[in-house]
């Protein structure tokens, strides 16, 4: 696998029950500048599962390589690992959000959960400016996919 081979230092390594291929599909077609690297598909003499089946898939978003795995269903993903999406206008926002989001009514904060359950938080890039006035941060407890001009008008009071 010469593309995993040539990896960074330290990659983030994703464990899936049996979407690591279906998932990795879905982040390249949302980021820009992402491909699909290398996948390992189980050989016909396993007993892992079906011939040709993804086990070990490499991808890259915008730059940042990752590692998917079909592991099984022996783990899950958490709200204590997850992805940041810094944001320049409202519309990359309402993007990302529409195009991550498994619900779009759920989540807290600019934080959503993916189809396969791993969660993302898709912000502003100002966010640390704006969140240190009080009335935005406020305002931000009360959305759920953030709001730039809510934000800037709470800054601003």
């Amino acid at each position: 696998m010469a593309a995993l081979d040539s990896c960074p230092l330290i990659t983030p390594f994703l464990w899936f029950d049996s979407q690591a291929e279906q998932a990795a599909n879905l982040y390249v077609s949302v980021f820009p500048n992402s491909r699909i690297l290398e996948a390992t598909r189980l050989p016909a003499d396993n007993l892992s599962g079906p011939a040709g089946k993804v086990l070990v898939l490499g991808f890259e978003l915008d730059g940042l390589k990752f590692t998917a795995l079909n592991g099984g269903p022996g783990h899950s993903f958490t709200d204590a690992i997850s992805f940041v999406i810094r944001c320049e206008t409202q519309a990359e926002i309402d993007r990302y959000w529409s195009a991550l989001s498994a619900d779009p009514n759920a989540g807290q904060c600019g934080w959503l959960k993916d189809p396969f359950g791993l969660s993302w938080q898709v912000i502003p890039a100002n966010l640390p400016h704006y969140i240190r006035h009080p009335a935005a941060m406020q305002a931000m407890l009360q959305m759920k996919k953030l709001d730039i001009a809510t934000l800037e008008a709470a800054a601003r009071t």
